[in-house]
């Protein structure tokens, strides 16, 4: 046997199997690597309320928290929290509302029947995103994964979502509180681009005598509502509103909704970065928390009432993701 040669084979055959071994925990470590990355990402959209959950934070509707709220009623006034709806009503980029009335078979003054029978008939044609609003956890994603780590490729349709619909939504009956920012900065409007913090929202509560609880839904007057019909490209461009540390801070504390008289419900655009709406994400896709765009507190603020019973009964769009509301706050 050539010994020179059978060690040179060895070395080899070494060469190799350190070659082969280096290989194997190199993919090892990758394959380790992006395991771990891949529950990173996942993280964020595993829900408190389990893996099949569908409405988020309304679980917190419970009828204890309902009775607490009802608690609230001394007067029995009650106030209507949106805003009236027409062609001329600003919205977000794209939408539009368009509304008909038409009046089938009664061309030429015809009626039906010796009694002379007539009627009106209305037609929309509109996004279900103007106006005062609702807007349901799975009417904003992540990199098109939404609320609970639904997948837009599994559950949206152009007929409407298969999941996480406004029509899966229980009532919303809890107890409302609305904070006025207009009294806290001393000015009639915020300026747009104001970002609420957690000291802002903390400060304002102390003020009004108020804490938040459990269950509720946190609403900001800010007197954006009166640059419609004024400057309403002021109105679509800027806001103020919540920043990501406010939002975290409100979503600890257990809220069900979010929003208040702006088109967004948080600061835009966002002074920190240029990420579109992130407070959005956060709340919605993230912790499940409903968002009220629209609201009309006016007159709530001008009463002093900071906190009521707050009743909403969406309309049950089976498969949209948001649609136009009318809430009642009684007090």
């Amino acid at each position: 046997m050539n010994f020179k040669h059978q060690t040179m084979k060895t070395r080899d055959l070494i060469s190799i199997a350190v070659s082969v071994g280096v290989l194997l925990t190199n993919s090892l470590s990758l394959y380790a690597q992006q395991a771990n990355q891949q529950k990173v990402d996942s993280a964020w959209y595993l829900s408190a309320y389990g893996k099949n959950d569908e409405i988020g934070a309304a679980n917190l509707l419970t009828p204890q928290v309902v009775m607490e709220a009802v608690k609230l009623v001394k007067t029995g006034k009650t106030y209507p929290l949106a805003v009236p709806v027409d062609k001329h009503l600003p919205a977000f980029r794209h939408r539009s509302f368009h509304l008909y009335n038409i009046q089938p078979g009664q061309q030429a003054g015809q009626t039906a029947g010796p009694n002379k029978f007539s009627f009106n008939d209305e037609m929309v044609n509109a996004w279900t995103g103007v106006g005062t609003q609702l807007n349901g956890i799975g009417h904003i994603g992540i990199d098109n994964v939404y609320y609970n780590g639904n997948k837009a490729a599994d559950f949206v349709t152009v007929e409407g979502v298969k999941k996480l619909g406004i029509e899966k939504v229980p009532p919303i009956v809890t107890r409302g509180i609305v904070l006025d920012m207009t009294a806290y900065y001393g000015k009639a409007i915020v300026p747009g681009g104001t970002e609420f913090a957690v000291a802002d929202i903390q400060a304002v509560l102390k003020k009004q005598g108020i804490t938040i609880r459990k269950g509720d839904v946190v609403l900001f007057n800010t007197g954006w509502l009166e640059l419609i019909g004024k400057d309403n490209k002021q109105f679509l461009e800027v806001e103020p509103g919540i920043g990501m540390e406010a939002a975290q801070w409100l979503a600890d504390q257990g809220i069900v909704a979010f929003g208040g008289d702006t088109w967004a419900s948080e600061v835009y655009p966002n002074p920190k970065s240029n990420e579109e709406f992130p407070i959005n994400q956060f709340m919605l896709a993230k912790r499940g928390i409903y968002n009220l765009e629209l609201i009309d507190s006016r007159a709530l603020v001008r009463d002093k009432v900071w906190e009521f019973l707050f009743v909403l009964g969406q309309p049950l769009y089976i498969g949209s993701t948001q649609v136009n509301v009318n809430p009642v706050a009684i007090h």
